[in-house]
């Protein structure tokens, strides 16, 4: 599955995010990770919780992006979800566009390899592709 939060810079989304990741690491049997553009968080997440920083605007665009969680996925098989924070600072150049092929790429991933990815995107609702908007939580 994969899932977005979308919003404005300073509604939560975060929060929410990391509230997740710690609430499942709770129940599930296997590996969590969570990405993000900088450190801020790590102190809230789980010590259990692999956390990854992808920097700010170090891949360019969505393709790269996709690289590197295929990248992940090859490494550990018993990752059951990703979580991503800081999607628009960690891509140089995301567009609508793009956000569409990159959200049915993760469907094909998380599909191929049972993982669930969970984004927070720094996007007004009422701007995102229905393809995107069908994927809110």
């Amino acid at each position: 599955m994969v899932h977005f939060i979308a919003g404005n810079k300073g509604e939560g989304k975060t929060k929410q995010l990391i509230q997740k990741a710690n609430e499942q690491l709770k129940v599930t049997d296997g590996n969590l990770v969570f990405i993000d553009d900088d450190r801020r968080t790590t102190s809230d997440l789980h010590y259990n919780i692999r956390f990854i920083e992808a920097g700010r605007g170090r891949l360019a665009n969505y393709r790269e992006f996709s690289g590197f969680l295929l990248g992940i996925l090859a490494m550990n098989s018993d990752i059951k979800t990703i979580y991503i924070d800081g999607l628009t600072n960690i891509i140089s150049k995301l567009d609508a566009e793009d956000l569409v092929k990159l959200a049915a790429r993760m469907k094909l991933f998380a599909e191929k390899n049972d993982v669930e990815f969970i984004t927070c995107i720094n996007w007004q609702v009422e701007e995102l592709p229905p393809e995107v908007k069908e994927l809110l939580i």
